[in-house]
């Protein structure tokens, strides 16, 4: 498993929203921004990121 740490400081270093719009395009929605699911096929997006907590 990983070390908690470990993905503290990844989240520290790494800005979210850069590393994923290199791969989905993503749209603002309020606080949070959202794209198509990466991990399926989908037309409606449905994956979100939330920048303030580094996750989607």
């Amino acid at each position: 498993m990983i070390p908690d740490s470990f993905l503290e400081e990844l989240k520290q270093r790494c800005d979210i929203e850069s590393l994923i719009s290199s791969y989905v395009l993503l749209k603002r929605a309020g606080r949070n921004l959202k794209g198509l699911c990466p991990f399926h096929s989908e037309k409606t997006p449905s994956f979100v990121v939330y920048p303030e907590s580094q996750s989607f």
